[in-house]
């Protein structure tokens, strides 16, 4: 009888391990992963391009209308970041170096003046301070942390939106087009916005967490300016607490937008940019971003554990 019972407990264990083997496999395909992304962005209804890389050598990735071209908005910020740590890399300017607080530009279509009101921005640290300097390292933090508008357009006339641009197509990112700062309303009417994709997006965190391009020390700094981004409801949301990731949204009417670079413990990083277009409610696009965070999170580690297994 005891003989049974450890013969049918031994084939209890079996299908136990079988069942969990299985179920490792089925989160690490790739097939499986591509079926739930699907899902879910049938079910929202809303139009999405989606990024997703492993930075490990050789590693999967997955790319839904990748390819689909949006609205860029704060987005951009990101690249704008990576051309003035290039041009420190390159001798070209200091980041400690001081700029002057302006809040009069100039439309990209005929020139005019125009200035940025203080209730369209998400910071409103430098509106006050017109006249002063402050050093571009601070600019370029609120840019990223905050998403100042302010600071973005202050910086971009620093840096040249034609050469952020021109970076980004010396980088392989041959769709994403920065063309001028935030609430230029006749370019706006023009037709004449930043665009990108959700490849070019992914593309972008790949070069900020691993470009040869920029030191150690460089991309050091702009992932850790990425880290301490305040806005973190998409793709940090479906993540475990306390992961390390390095994030930029955007957001204007209609489109929601995350890319990150996410740092796994004990496994490989990755980067992931989600756009998505036609939700209005903003709540209910970072949701339908978050939810596809966690899928790729999920399959990311049944696949690093499933290769490390074997």
């Amino acid at each position: 009888m005891n003989a049974i019972l450890r013969s049918c407990a031994c084939v209890l264990a079996l299908a136990t391990v079988s069942c969990a083997r299985t179920e490792q496999e089925r989160a690490a395909d790739p097939v499986v992963l591509a079926a739930a992304v699907d899902s879910l962005v049938t079910a929202s209804g809303a139009e999405v391009g989606m990024y997703y890389r492993s930075l490990a050598p050789g590693g999967d990735s997955l790319a839904l209308h990748a390819d689909l071209r949006m609205h860029a908005a704060s987005t951009m910020k990101v690249p704008v970041m990576m051309r003035l740590f290039l041009d420190e890399a390159e001798g070209l300017r200091s980041l400690a170096d001081s700029v002057e607080i302006t809040r009069t530009f100039r439309s990209i279509v005929d020139g005019s003046d125009f200035e940025l009101p203080t209730d369209s921005d998400s910071d409103t640290t430098y509106y006050g301070r017109a006249g002063e300097r402050v050093p571009m390292r601070d600019l370029v933090d609120h840019m990223i942390t905050w998403s100042s508008n302010l600071a973005t357009n202050i910086v971009i006339q620093e840096a040249g939106a034609e050469r952020v641009t021109a970076m980004l197509r010396e980088m392989g990112a041959d769709s994403m087009e920065v063309l001028r700062g935030v609430e230029d309303t006749k370019a706006f009417q023009a037709g004449l916005s930043n665009t990108t994709t959700a490849r070019d997006l992914g593309l972008v965190m790949a070069q900020v967490a691993q470009g040869e391009r920029f030191s150690p020390e460089q991309r050091s700094e702009m992932l850790a300016i990425l880290e301490r981004q305040h806005f973190r409801e998409n793709i940090p949301a479906g993540l475990p607490e306390g992961t390390r990731v390095a994030n930029k949204t955007g957001w204007i009417t209609g489109h929601t937008h995350d890319a990150a670079a996410v740092f796994p413990d004990g496994a490989p990083p990755y980067v992931l940019a989600v756009m998505v277009r036609g939700i209005e409610e903003q709540e209910r696009a970072a949701a339908l971003v978050a939810a596809l965070s966690r899928r790729v999170w999920e399959h990311h580690l049944a696949r690093h554990a499933l290769e490390e297994s074997r």
